[in-house]
This record gives C-alpha cells, sequence and structure tokens, in this order.
C-alpha cells in the first residue's frame, strides 16, 4: 500500500510541473494589472521594462516578459520636488548605446504647458548596478513642448523622434525627428513628419472649458525597421477615448530620414479598438525581439472596457506581429483577454 502512495505521489508532483511548464510557455494578456506606455529592452537574456508611472522611473528585469508580474524591480530614479521635471513623469524608455544606459522621459513642473525631455545615463552595463545621473532637458533648438521621445540608430547615425506642439499652446499634437550629437543631445532643429489630419486621428472632443474643443493627436512615435524598410508607428485620437489607435508611417526616400516629403502615412490605422475581442484604446506602443530574433513583438496598453480612458485602468499586453510579402507590418486585431498565447521564442 505503501508503494501505491509514494507512486501516486510521484504521478501528482509529476503532473504539476508539467502543468507548471506549460504554463511558463504561454500567457494571456494583460501582462500586468495596470501600466500605460510599456516599453521593453531585450539585452544579454533579459527583458528591461518601464511604463508611466508618473512621479518617478522604475525598472523591471526578467527572462519571461510574460511573466512580469514576478520580475525584480528597481526605482532607478525619483523625481525631485521643486524643479521643471518634478511631475507628470510620462513615457519612460531606457536604451543601451555604445556600453552605456540612457533613460528618456517627458515631464514637467506640474503644468502640462512645461512638458519636455530629460535624460539620465549610467555607465554600467548593467542598469540594475552603476549610477543612474541626471543629464538635464534634451530639446531641438526651438524647445516646444514635447513628450513621448524615442531614440534609435539607424545607419550609425542616432535620431530621436516625438511629439509636440507647433507653438506654445495646445490644440494639436504632431510628429518630429531630429539628427542627435550623442545620446545627450539633439542636433539642430526639428522636422516635422505627420500632423494629424484623418478623421481617425482626430477624435478628441472635450468638455473642459480650459482646453480647447478639439484636440488633434499624433503621439508616441515609436521606430520599426525590416530589413531596408523604416518605419514608424504612432498613436492617433485622444487617449480618453476608445477611438485611440495606432497608425503607420513609411519611409519612401533613400538616406535622408529628416526629408519630410520622404514619410508616407498610411490612409488607415493599422491597429485599433476590437469590440469583439473586448480590447479598447489600444495604442501607445513599442516593439521588441524574441529571444530568438526570429520574431517581432509589440507591446501596447490597452483597456478591457469601453469608456475607461487614460487612467490607470491602462493595462500592458504584448502579441506577435507579422509582415506581409512586401516586407510591411501587419499587426491583426489586438487579441482577447481569453486568447492563450504562446511565449516569445527562444
Amino acid at each position: 500500500m505503501k508503494d501505491k502512495i509514494i507512486v501516486f505521489i510521484f504521478l501528482f508532483l509529476g503532473l504539476i510541473a508539467n502543468a507548471q511548464s506549460k504554463s511558463a510557455e504561454t500567457f494571456s494578456n494583460p501582462i500586468l494589472p495596470s501600466g500605460a506606455d510599456p516599453y521593453s529592452t531585450y539585452y544579454n537574456g533579459y527583458y528591461y521594462y518601464t511604463n508611466t508611472l508618473q512621479n518617478r522611473l522604475v525598472l523591471w528585469k526578467t527572462k519571461n516578459l510574460a511573466n512580469l508580474k514576478n520580475a525584480e524591480s528597481k526605482v532607478i530614479w525619483q523625481a525631485p520636488k521643486g524643479t521643471d521635471y518634478s511631475a507628470d513623469i510620462w513615457a519612460p524608455e531606457f536604451h543601451i548605446i555604445d556600453g552605456k544606459w540612457y533613460a528618456y522621459f517627458a515631464a514637467d513642473n506640474g503644468d502640462n504647458n512645461t512638458h519636455r525631455m530629460y535624460v539620465l545615463e549610467n555607465k554600467s552595463s548593467d542598469p540594475f548596478k552603476g549610477k543612474w545621473e541626471f543629464k538635464g532637458k534634451i530639446a531641438a533648438k526651438t524647445d516646444k513642448w514635447a513628450i513621448d521621445g524615442n531614440v534609435f540608430k539607424h545607419k550609425n547615425q542616432l535620431y530621436m523622434i516625438w511629439a509636440g506642439w507647433e507653438g506654445d499652446t495646445n490644440g494639436q499634437q504632431n510628429i518630429y525627428i531630429a539628427k542627435m550629437k550623442n545620446p545627450l543631445e539633439i542636433e539642430g532643429d526639428r522636422v516635422l513628419i505627420s500632423s494629424p489630419n484623418y478623421d481617425w486621428e482626430t477624435h478628441g472632443k472635450l468638455n473642459d472649458p480650459n482646453n480647447p474643443p478639439q484636440v488633434n493627436v499624433n503621439e508616441g512615435p515609436q521606430f520599426l525597421a525590416n530589413g531596408n524598410k523604416i518605419f514608424i508607428v504612432f498613436s492617433a485620437s485622444g487617449c480618453w477615448t476608445d477611438y485611440y489607435a495606432l497608425g503607420l508611417l513609411t519611409f519612401r526616400g533613400t538616406d535622408n530620414l529628416l526629408d519630410a516629403s520622404a514619410w508616407k502615412k498610411s490612409d488607415e490605422p493599422i491597429f485599433k479598438q476590437s469590440d469583439k475581442n473586448k480590447v479598447y484604446a489600444p495604442g501607445h506602443n513599442s516593439f521588441f525581439k524574441s529571444p530568438d530574433g526570429k520574431e517581432d513583438w509589440i507591446l501596447y496598453h490597452a483597456n478591457s472596457n469601453p469608456g475607461e480612458g487614460c487612467g490607470n485602468k491602462r493595462s500592458p499586453r504584448m502579441q506577435k506581429i507579422n509582415w506581409d510579402a512586401n516586407g510591411f507590418p501587419i499587426f491583426g486585431e489586438p487579441v482577447s483577454e481569453e486568447s492563450i498565447l504562446a511565449v516569445p521564442s527562444k
């Protein structure tokens, strides 16, 4: 009898281990209960993840992004009070550039009109070690309102893309690009490459007398490359609406990314709300590769119910993207929370 009990226990433990193994290879969205503007970098076997937390920068570290809720995390910077960058810390991104780590983020002094981009530097190759040093504001010559900076390298030249106002008052957010002298400085002035001009980019009427009656939005630009094809994916319409969606800019030029006429916008969004799958206002995304480098994934935030707006109900989600025969991205629909997905390929 004792032998049968022992065999049963081993069989039971084996079933549990097998279930846990399968669970580690699959996941469902969202990957955290809350977290707007998610960003992830894969480096040296680990995903480094962050999202907007308003008053601080937190970095998560994990081998499995789908298991983010159990990841190690660390506060690497707290917004100091009484400064131009003390509040509204939005859309942080962590990048490793030439062996050093940089954190880019938008911040203001409590008044949205003062939003600008700022940067931290860490000379350690491990972002959980070393010292994160505040390096100040990073701005183009015009130094206008700026949020959602994304830094990328193309043909050994650094660039920054971001969302900004043309002047000093709200009313419309555009996408701008500029060359960078180095990871801490922009070279010259900004170039406008996208303004909201389609209906799907202009959902955003506000009933607030302190704001314009219509806010047309392009924001959250993200660089995406596939072979020699270059794209920028951006968020459009007000994040407070269910119509928040992703648009696509395609570079049709040769080498000059500052040639505004070479950027062509697709006339329809490439990723939008799905009432069928109960995913609303999907947007402000980033991209990452699977550990084996064979898959491309999108990381984005969305709401689970209509009308939930820009608050803390936005949660990070991820899914694989594909490419068509011409090398253009295919995002499909945002998947439902009931969908069981395989983790990125190893």
